[in-house]
């Protein structure tokens, strides 16, 4: 599965943004996908994660509320919708997948990795 991000920018705080992330392949369908980001300086951290069909969503709890994860495999992409966003979820965004039936939440779960999209939220 290769990976790409996008929709990533500039942004005020309170705003909303929606990133992708379009795969190839024929497994996306049958990839959890999880979205990480990665601020200057930090870990790469744990964002949203989404199983298979979609049916389980599990977010870290700085975003959850206010970032939903949904997918469309018919299209082999997913997505991260942002709202209310503060400054301090300005990162390089990355998606990720893994062909496995469990929804990791850690960085070592996932074998797939996107080139990351920027977002960033001014005050």
């Amino acid at each position: 599965v290769q990976l790409q991000a996008s929709g990533g920018g500039l942004v005020q705080a309170g705003d909303s943004l929606r990133i992708s992330c379009a795969a190839s392949g024929r497994t996306f369908g049958r990839s959890t996908v999880g979205w990480f980001r990665q601020a200057p300086g930090k870990e790469r951290e744990f964002v949203s994660a989404s199983s298979t069909g979609g049916a389980r969503t599990y977010y870290a709890d700085s975003v959850r509320g206010r970032f939903t994860i949904s997918r469309d495999n018919a299209k082999n992409t997913a997505y991260l919708q942002m709202s209310s966003l503060k400054p301090e979820d300005t990162a390089v965004y990355y998606c990720a997948a893994a062909s496995s039936m469990a929804v990791p939440t850690s960085r070592s779960g996932y074998l797939y990795w996107g080139q990351g999209t920027q977002v960033t939220v001014s005050s």
